[in-house]
């Protein structure tokens, strides 16, 4: 049996009117017209076989056809995170967007002009900033000549004397010689010395030609002000006062027992407290540890509200946090943090801690979605928008707010912004709800954009709970930034001197990180605490004072913490 196929391109069919044979299989016969195209006949086993791989090929296609698709959404997944690392590593580093304009685009006055930057004409300024607390040193400056009038040459007369100021700053380097009184006896008593001399300053190390004001620069100089110490010792050697790196490093090491007692304190203030934010950074190590591969530690930090302590750990789990708050006497108490999973791990471990969740990471959610795929810009900025209003509102209900009081017993005022405060969240909560179920990856009309979309927002639904705690709690925050802005000066000094070269330095930096920064936070001048600390630790012959009530924030008296806010003078 044979198949015939007809081939139906019109370059190969030729039209003939009449046949010539008779086909009876076909119905024709001599005298009709007949169509003579171009013909093929093909058993029915070839046909067969034809038939099945037509139904092959056409699979075959669909399936090019869907990994064709399934690579154009990895490019663009590519492109975007291509877009994210350029902006990144090129791009502008605030998160603020302006009213729509681009970058680098100055805004506009009523008029149409552009505002011209800094002061304002006609509007009020502050004036030159005044410095009641800087020493007063005075100098007299005389004509070298009298000077006479250009006319006549008749002299000038004098005419009291006009005031101006410069200020100045001045550093320097000086040896001090400590002439030491040397007495002999005048008795002939055995059993005695037979000369006495007044006992040297102290020193906070006993051994050491360096005064307290050296190893005060290097502590400040390191980690308060983040700058590596072989930029200081530059300066040191440019004022005539060179000093080795060894020498610092072998003094600091033995100075990190002298801070030991009131960093332990500071752990056990904050152990006391209910609120904290809590976060995380990469610190190097370069030291070599049994157990440990690779030079990454971690930087801890956990701020509450009279203490911001910094703890370096060999990794980044949750047993470090856990530890952290094993010893916390509250019942309760709220952690503002990211969605980080150690947190997370953390709350579920020890049942009497709440997660309070961070707005900025979920508006960078946004921003982030925005700069990889610039198609879906005026979405993102539209929830970036309604965040914003959330802020807005929250911000007026706080400073209505009397933390002395339960939520129920405050003013009418913050009862009006605490119902608007619940109604935008229920807004935004159904709004959220609508968009996952639109954006649904089962959705026929479901694309890529759309999988981002909803990626966001189910992110931002299962951390719903943690991201409104602040609404029942108006002294929590909305976001983690306490916290941000605290590690940011070990961050600088990551970036500046890369690290710690050995385990020691690095508690050393957490235990000066701590004291620092909660002398910060306190509103205490580092200066004058160090100072004083490092003063008290030498006349105790290099040993820590035996008490630190002077020395911590919470315990000193007021007299005590009018000196420390003062500004610090050497002279």
């Amino acid at each position: 049996m044979f198949v015939t196929l007809t081939n139906m391109n019109p370059a190969c069919q030729k039209q003939t009117p009449f046949s010539l044979l008779e086909n009876s299989d076909h119905g024709h016969s001599f005298g009709q017209p007949v169509d003579l195209s171009p013909q093929i006949v093909i058993s029915e086993k070839e046909y067969l076989s034809l038939k099945c791989e037509v139904g092959y090929w056409r699979s075959m296609h669909e399936k090019a056809l869907s990994r064709i698709d399934k690579l154009n959404i990895k490019v663009e997944q590519q492109k975007g995170k291509i877009r994210d690392l350029t902006n990144r590593v090129f791009g502008k580093k605030s998160e603020k967007t302006g009213s729509g304009k681009k970058d680098g685009e100055s805004k506009n006055t009523d008029s149409g002009e552009k505002r011209k930057r800094g002061q304002q004409p006609g509007t009020e300024g502050h004036g030159r900033t005044k410095r009641p607390d800087l020493p007063r040193i005075e100098e007299s400056v005389d004509f070298s000549v009298v000077p006479e009038c250009s006319k006549c040459g008749i002299a000038y007369l004098p005419d009291g004397q006009k005031e101006s100021e410069i200020i100045e700053v001045k550093v320097k380097a000086y040896t001090r010689i400590i002439q030491r009184s040397c007495m002999k006896k005048g008795c002939t008593c055995k059993g005695v010395p037979g000369t006495v001399t007044v006992p040297m300053p102290p020193k906070v190390l006993p051994k050491s030609p360096y005064g307290i004001s050296i190893w005060e620069n290097v502590l400040l100089s390191k980690f308060h002000y983040s700058q590596p110490t072989n930029r200081l010792l530059g300066q040191f050697g440019e004022m005539g006062l060179p000093i080795s790196a060894g020498t610092i490093a072998g003094g600091l090491q033995r100075m990190k027992q002298l801070f030991k007692p009131v960093y332990d304190a500071l752990y056990d203030q904050q152990m006391t407290e209910d609120r904290f934010h809590n976060d995380e950074s990469s610190w190097k190590v370069f030291e070599s540890v049994e157990g440990k591969s690779g030079n990454r530690w971690w930087l801890w930090v956990s701020r509450s509200a009279s203490v911001v302590f910094f703890k370096i750990a060999p990794g980044r789990g949750a047993n470090v946090v856990v530890e952290h708050f094993n010893k916390i006497e509250q019942q309760k108490i709220i952690v503002i943090c990211d969605r980080y999973s150690a947190y997370k791990s953390l709350a579920r471990q020890l049942s009497f801690i709440t997660l309070a969740f961070c707005w900025a990471h979920v508006r960078r959610d946004f921003f982030d979605a925005a700069r990889k795929y610039p198609e879906i810009t005026e979405w993102a900025l539209d929830w970036v928008e309604k965040i914003g209003a959330l802020y807005h509102i929250n911000n007026k209900r706080y400073k209505a707010f009397d933390p002395t009081l339960p939520v129920p017993w405050q003013s009418a005022t913050f009862k009006k912004e605490h119902e608007k405060l619940v109604s935008k969240i229920n807004t935004m909560t159904e709004e959220r709800d609508a968009s996952i179920n639109e954006y649904s990856s089962e959705a026929p009309d479901s694309t890529m954009l759309t999988e981002v979309k909803f990626k966001v927002l189910t992110s931002l639904k299962n951390h719903w709970i943690g991201l409104t705690v602040f609404v029942e709690h108006p002294e929590v925050p909305m976001d983690n930034n306490n916290g941000e802005r605290s590690i940011r000066n070990p961050v600088t000094g990551r970036k500046n001197f890369y690290g710690s070269g050995s385990l020691w330095s690095s508690e050393l930096a957490a235990m000066m990180f701590s004291i620092f920064q909660t002398l910060v936070l306190c509103g205490l001048n580092c200066h004058h605490w160090l100072r004083l600390y490092l003063t008290a630790c030498a006349e105790n012959n290099g040993k820590p004072p035996e008490d630190l009530s002077p020395f911590l924030p919470w315990k000193m008296d007021k007299e005590r913490r009018q000196q420390l806010i003062k500004p610090f003078n050497t002279s």
